[in-house]
C-alpha cells in the first residue's frame, strides 16, 4: 500500500472515530432519545452506515453532519437515501439535510387533514390537452412509451379543497438548475434519481403554496431549503415556510376532481 493510500486511509479512520465520538456525547443522545425513544439506537447505526458508504460525506466535519442527520431524527424519518425519505447531501465538504417526496408525504399523513395525496410522472401520450382560461389539462390519454414528459401533484384536504400542480419536464429541469447548488454534480441526487426529486419539485411547490402546513411541515421545508448546511437542528429553524421564492410562476395551478390515494408508511 502506498503512503499516500496508507495516509487517506487513516484520515477516514479517524474522521469515523470522530463521527462515533461526536454521537456518544450526553447532548446528541438525549436529543435523539427525545426524538426517536427506543428507536435511538438503530438511528445511530444508519447514520454511520451513511457516513462510511458516502464518500463525499466522509470529506465533511463529523459534528456538521450531526447537525445535518439531527434534523431527520426530530421529522422521525430514515436518513436511508434508497427509501426516498430524506437524506444527506455533501456540497463542497459542507453536508445538507434534503427531505425526498415520501418524507413530505409522510408529514402531510400525520396532520389529518388530508383526504389525498397523488404525485408521479406524466408519460408520453397521457398529457391530451390544457385550457389556458381555466388552467385545467386533460391526462386521460393513452401512454405510448416510457418518456416521461412532466410531473404532477395533486391535494385534497378534508374540508373538500383541492389543487394541482402540472410542470413539464424542462421546466423542472430548468427550476433545478436554477435553484440546487449540487444539480451538476455527479453525486447530486438530481443525476441519481431525477424522477424522484421531480416529484418532491412540484409536490413541495404545492403544498407550500396551497396545502396545510403543520408547524413540523413547515420547519422542515424550511430546513429543506436552508442554504446553511452548519446551521442550528431544526428546532432552531424558523417556521415560515411561504417566505422563500420557490419559481412557483413556472408551474400550472389547477383545480383538479379526480383524484387518487397515496400513502406511506411510518418509517418510525
Amino acid at each position: 500500500m502506498s503512503v499516500e493510500n496508507n495516509s487517506a486511509k487513516n484520515q477516514a479512520l479517524e474522521r469515523i472515530d470522530k463521527l462515533k465520538v461526536a454521537l456518544g456525547e450526553d447532548y446528541v443522545q438525549n436529543q435523539l432519545k427525545s426524538a426517536l425513544a427506543e428507536n435511538s439506537g438503530a438511528f445511530i447505526s444508519s447514520v454511520i452506515d451513511l457516513y462510511t458508504s458516502e464518500k463525499s460525506l466522509m470529506e465533511c466535519d463529523p459534528k456538521q453532519v450531526i447537525m445535518q442527520v439531527m434534523k431527520a431524527a426530530v421529522l422521525k424519518l430514515p436518513i436511508n437515501k434508497s427509501l426516498g425519505f430524506a437524506w444527506i447531501v455533501a456540497y463542497k465538504a459542507v453536508p445538507q439535510f434534503q427531505i425526498g417526496y415520501k418524507g413530505l408525504i409522510q408529514l402531510a399523513l400525520r396532520t389529518s387533514q388530508y383526504r389525498y395525496i397523488n404525485a408521479a410522472p406524466v408519460y408520453e401520450g397521457e398529457y391530451r390537452s390544457s385550457n389556458k382560461l381555466t388552467g385545467e389539462f386533460d391526462l386521460t390519454g393513452v401512454q405510448k412509451s416510457e418518456t416521461v414528459i412532466g410531473y404532477f401533484a395533486y391535494i385534497e384536504l378534508l374540508n373538500g379543497f383541492s389543487k394541482t400542480l402540472y410542470m413539464t419536464k424542462e421546466k423542472v429541469t430548468a427550476h433545478a438548475a436554477k435553484y440546487s447548488k449540487s444539480y451538476s454534480q455527479s453525486f447530486s441526487p438530481w443525476k441519481t434519481e431525477f424522477d424522484a426529486m421531480a416529484i418532491k419539485t412540484v409536490l413541495r411547490n404545492l403544498l407550500t403554496h396551497y396545502g396545510y402546513l403543520s408547524v413540523e411541515m413547515a420547519n422542515a421545508i424550511e430546513t429543506d431549503n436552508n442554504e446553511d448546511a452548519a446551521d442550528k437542528v431544526m428546532s432552531e429553524i424558523r417556521g415560515n415556510a411561504n417566505k422563500n421564492d420557490m419559481g412557483f410562476s413556472e408551474a400550472e395551478v389547477v383545480p383538479e376532481t379526480n383524484n387518487t390515494n397515496v400513502t406511506a408508511g411510518a418509517p418510525f
